[in-house]
């Protein structure tokens, strides 16, 4: 005879006991495993690793080519040259490399590395965060809640790395062998950076000789209260880290919210019934004792299918805040350049729009296509696959 068939299938749960027709006493059959708790640490901490693990992933693959794309938007002189054409980001590769070896084609790789860990680890969990409390079943699944679910999360991470994120732009900024910085170096470059002091109106500083004694002694009082303004004013420091700051938040809201809306409503279109026998995996019978969240997933896609999603998701959110990303890139390496003055976003595009007009904002887009395409492709992919064998 046989007993316990049921309980085979039992997924992380006691069975529930209950006679049998000989009156023996055998497992029930589960109803089903209790809803995963997605605040719990365990989620939050599974979901952040998948996450992280698969952005590094991602930004090995395409490390070369975001290289040659900081230094196509930054402007930087030795490539200015090689703009406007594949042949020249073909070039430019093949002098880096033959300048500094394949090292060279990933100059600020470890930065980026350090970055982006905690940056789409935080991006990704608090994506997942977000959406459970916005869209709480399948009646709420709506594109609005998609985006504004992927833009709070986009937000919240560059609002805690974004540091990270101008050390690494300023490691691959430099091309000269002779000014190579190392990460401390950099790290304290940029804070002891300071800004040229203003010049004063010498109307205002300098009284003539024919001024009377009030004058000249209201001159030498503006002038020490304007010295000692100057010599407290936040001009270096920690505020250096944040230079683009405010084109990036504004960038990222478009970038991170169309790239999770994308992605998801491209996959929902790959699982429609017509062609999902095509396009997914089969849904496993049995799981681990770690999976959270089985049978509540929908079905995973195929290697080919969840890259062609995250492909779509990529150059959605590349074409949609590309011209912010050109403008942080300008404000990052401002103290790298020039006499080290601190432009604003109203200058930056001003100056953009002067040297080379509405071209100017999409300078190294097609580099960026070929680099963020097949990037978000292989994130979300190793994201996909790393919630699977984790458990979540």
């Amino acid at each position: 005879m046989e007993v316990g068939r049921g309980s085979r299938k039992a997924l992380d749960r006691e069975p529930e006991i209950c006679p049998t027709d000989s009156g023996t006493i055998a497992p029930k059959r589960p109803l089903g495993p209790k809803k995963v708790d997605k605040q719990s640490l365990d989620y939050v901490l599974r979901t952040g690793l998948a996450g992280g693990l698969a952005a590094c992933a991602a930004k090995t693959v395409v490390g070369p080519l975001d290289r040659v794309k900081i230094l196509f938007q930054a402007s930087n002189p030795h490539f200015a040259k090689y703009t406007g054409s594949w042949f020249g980001v073909v070039t430019a590769m093949r002098d880096i490399n033959r300048q500094d070896g394949l090292r060279g084609l990933f100059r600020g790789h470890s930065a980026t590395l350090l970055r982006i860990f905690p940056y789409a680890a935080i991006k990704f969990l608090a994506y997942e965060q977000v959406r459970a409390i916005l869209i709480k079943d399948k009646s709420q699944e709506t594109p609005l809640r998609r985006l504004v679910s992927g833009a709070v999360a986009g937000v919240t991470s560059v609002l805690i790395t974004y540091p990270l994120e101008v050390i690494r732009v300023r490691l691959a900024f430099e091309t000269s062998r002779a000014s190579r910085s190392s990460l401390s170096s950099i790290c304290k470059q940029i804070y002891h950076e300071r800004p040229p002091i203003p010049q004063q109106p010498s109307s205002v500083l300098t009284p003539t000789p024919s001024s009377s004694l009030p004058v000249r002694a209201a001159a030498s009082t503006l002038n020490s209260a304007v010295s000692n303004i100057q010599a407290v004013s936040p001009r270096s420091g920690l505020a250096n880290f944040y230079r683009g700051f405010a084109p990036t938040l504004l960038g990222m809201l478009p970038y991170a919210g169309m790239s999770f809306l994308t992605h998801d409503t491209a996959g929902d279109w790959l699982r429609h019934p017509s062609i999902a026998k095509y396009t997914t995996l089969p849904s496993p019978t049995t799981f681990s004792n770690t999976d959270l969240t089985a049978p509540y997933r929908p079905r995973p896609l195929k290697y080919w299918a969840e890259l062609l999603a995250g492909g779509l998701a990529g150059l959605v959110s590349q074409s949609a805040s590309y011209p912010l990303e050109v403008i942080r890139r300008r404000i990052q390496v401002g103290g790298a350049v020039g006499d080290g003055h601190r432009l604003g976003m109203a200058e930056i595009t001003r100056q953009i729009w002067k040297e080379k007009g509405f071209k100017g904002f999409w300078v190294g887009l097609t580099i960026g296509y070929v680099k963020v395409v097949p990037m978000v492709a292989v994130s979300f992919l190793v994201y996909e696959r790393g919630k699977l064998a984790l458990g979540v």
